[in-house]
């Protein structure tokens, strides 16, 4: 069985009566669900909390959910949505590009320290201005190269139509690599 089959089945089982098969669908899911969250809301804290009660909600809504799509699509969609109920009952705090906060100790002076210095450097500057970007082409960006989605799973967890998927993934790319290049990095990368 594919994680798809065994989530339809833990659905099934909860729809029987089995409360076990809650528990199984948190394991397999609660570990993506917070990295989107983290990534979307820039907090532990926050992406715990809107985790939570995607989940609360996605448990008690599992009536709404169609079988013939993929649970995960469906998870996401909801997660998507608490984040955005977050979102909308608190105002976001400004995101500091300068802030050197979580700099790597640059003690240990090899090449291979400084080779990875660089990388996390370069890490931390993408996920900071991917952070700064505006959430409508942060979403999209982050469900394609951080959870691995299709254009057409995540035109579903967005409520969009693939085409405009399409354009905010195009758009949101180019904002990245203009940032970059602003930067001093090329756009390569991406």
């Amino acid at each position: 069985m594919n994680d798809c089959e065994d989530d339809r089945a833990a659905v099934r089982r909860i729809r029987a009566g089995d409360d076990s098969a809650y528990a199984e669908l948190l394991a397999r899911h609660r570990d993506r669900v917070f990295s989107f969250l983290l990534r979307l809301l820039g907090s532990p804290q926050d992406a715990e909390d809107v985790a939570q009660e995607a989940f609360v909600k996605a448990f008690s809504r599992l009536d709404s959910y169609d079988s013939a799509r993929p649970f995960v699509s469906w998870l996401f969609a909801v997660a998507h949505h608490a984040a955005l109920d977050f979102l909308r009952a608190r105002r976001p705090a400004a995101l500091s590009l300068d802030d050197p906060d979580g700099a790597p100790d640059l003690a240990d002076s090899g090449p291979d320290a400084e080779a990875a210095a660089e990388a996390a450097l370069d890490g931390r500057l993408i996920e900071r201005l991917l952070a700064a970007l505006p959430p409508l082409y942060r979403e999209p960006l982050m469900l394609r190269h951080t959870q691995e989605m299709g254009i057409s799973e995540i035109a579903r967890v967005l409520s969009l139509p693939e085409g405009t998927v399409k354009v905010r993934l195009f758009r949101g790319r180019d904002m990245l690599k203009r940032k970059l290049s602003a930067c001093g990095f090329g756009g390569e990368k991406f």
